[in-house]
């Protein structure tokens, strides 16, 4: 069917009606934004003709997905869409430099430890290579950044993050921490090397990207928020860039300038890796997003 059906009176007027156009009560913006969602869905179900049986199978989809949106919002590309179109503002704003940012996925656990720089993440037996990483954290005018908070979190050699971990045997925070920075700004810590990981087989992310004729492996990455007074949260990650998927990541997390290669010796690897932050405009560049994360008493 034409998609100019969605145009005709009765489909406009319904529209209206969904969107609570009219009403006095609601949210104006809500409104707008609500209105012209369903209005696109629509168009698609024109557009392709998608039948009755197919719009339910996507709406039981995502019903049985929803424990995995955290997933698939990375996996669809939505998620690298939001830091292309925030790089986007900054440029206009002529807001540029600083360290990349890059996807938060969905494993961060609020609460981690709070040590001084130069600890040890791993808490448990992983008998891998360990990981040796340092740097420094440095302001737009070339600044030591005092009083920086660096968390960080990563998987372990099997793949799996500490309390999402299917095995159930990682004590809790392991390979996770909250750093202080010293006063000159620099960082370091020492954990056990992770692993990438996939989706979780037969999943809702995993059927997805089968039907998409994609893959849903990750490479080993670290991930990082970096805080501190008076300069904008950054939130980013680096992919080893010696791994098979750096540049292949089902969840689009690659970026230029994250992509150190570790320096591997024997059963050691070390990574030196410098964070560039911008200053904050305002106490809401500094402010974590309002996106859900599991919090968890040290």
């Amino acid at each position: 069917m034409n998609e100019g059906f969605v145009k005709t009176p009765e489909i406009q007027a319904l529209l209206d009606r969904v969107a609570g156009v009219g009403v006095p009560d609601g949210n104006a913006r809500a409104k707008a934004i609500v209105r012209d969602l369903v209005e696109h869905l629509m168009v698609l179900v024109a557009r392709y003709e998608i039948s009755e049986d197919e719009v339910w199978q996507a709406v039981n989809f995502l019903q049985k997905g929803a424990g995995e949106f955290g997933l698939i919002m990375p996996g669809i590309g939505l998620e690298h869409f939001i830091d292309l179109y925030l790089d986007a503002r900054d440029a206009e704003a002529g807001k540029i430099g600083g360290t990349p940012r890059t996807i938060e996925g969905p494993l961060y656990v609020a609460g981690a430890p709070l040590v001084d720089t130069g600890a040890n993440l791993t808490q448990d037996p992983d008998d891998t290579t360990t990981l040796y990483m340092t740097g420094r954290i440095f302001g737009p005018d070339g600044e030591a950044v005092k009083d920086a908070i660096v968390h960080v979190w990563h998987a372990n050699s099997k793949g799996f993050y500490s309390h999402f971990d299917p095995t159930g045997e990682q004590t809790p925070f392991n390979n996770r921490r909250r750093l202080r920075a010293a006063e000159d700004g620099t960082y370091s810590f020492h954990s056990k090397m992770p692993k990438g990981y996939s989706v979780p087989p037969n999943g809702a992310t995993d059927q997805l990207m089968q039907l998409l004729g994609r893959h849903g492996n990750r490479p080993a990455h670290v991930h990082f928020f970096i805080e501190a007074p008076g300069y904008r949260r950054l939130t980013t990650q680096i992919n080893f860039g010696d791994d098979p998927f750096a540049k292949d990541d089902f969840a689009f997390g690659t970026r230029e300038g994250l992509l150190p290669v570790p320096n591997r010796q024997g059963d050691s690897a070390h990574v030196a890796f410098d964070f560039h932050l911008q200053r904050a405009d305002s106490g809401d560049d500094e402010r974590f997003s309002a996106r859900e994360r599991l919090s968890v008493a040290a």
